[in-house]
């Protein structure tokens, strides 16, 4: 081979040896529709479901639909569910995670399309040890849908024992106004 062609094998295996580290949290490509954070917090509190996005088996991704409880003392996100399964395998792998929350949208006067607020909440996931405070949590939980107290009391004595729950720790949260389109 000339040396012209080795010189330029060897600075394209360069250029692709050379490990391209990203900022871990990006900012917003359209910054002028970023909402607060105190806007992000307000749809966390008031939306009851979102998709939890993990890193599945082989390294797939994994997305699941969940409802969940925002604390405004502790600013972590709450979650309970079943103690087995693909989701807690990929939580106990790998605690990264994003849980993103569409609000329910307002109509354009105009024609068809929507104006939505979206939040990405990225952060660790940590399981509540403590069943006394699982309960709690998964009492104030129901109490985002209900609040027939004597229905959460029948759900808790007798499918608490086999319940877990967890938290998204935020480490960066974002949202943004889209107009669908």
């Amino acid at each position: 081979m000339n040396d012209q062609k080795t010189e330029g094998l060897e600075k394209d295996r360069s250029i692709l040896s050379k490990k391209v580290t990203a900022p871990a949290f990006r900012p917003l490509a359209r910054s002028r529709q970023a909402l607060s954070k105190e806007a992000c917090i307000e749809i966390l509190q008031n939306e009851k479901r979102g998709v939890l996005s993990l890193i599945g088996d082989g390294g797939w991704p994994y997305g699941v639909p969940l409802n969940h409880w925002y604390c405004p003392e502790d600013g972590k996100l709450y979650f309970h569910g079943g103690t087995i399964g693909h989701r807690i395998d990929a939580m106990r792998r790998e605690p990264r995670a994003s849980f993103c929350v569409l609000d329910g949208g307002t109509p354009d006067d105009t024609d068809w399309s929507l104006w939505f607020r979206s939040v990405i909440v990225f952060g660790r996931l940590e399981i509540v040890e403590d069943h006394e405070k699982a309960m709690e949590l998964a009492r104030k939980l129901s109490l985002h849908f209900t609040d027939d107290e004597k229905y959460i009391d029948w759900e808790i004595q007798n499918a608490g024992h086999r319940t877990l729950c967890f938290a998204l720790v935020p480490e960066h949260i974002s949202g943004k106004l889209v107009h669908e389109k």
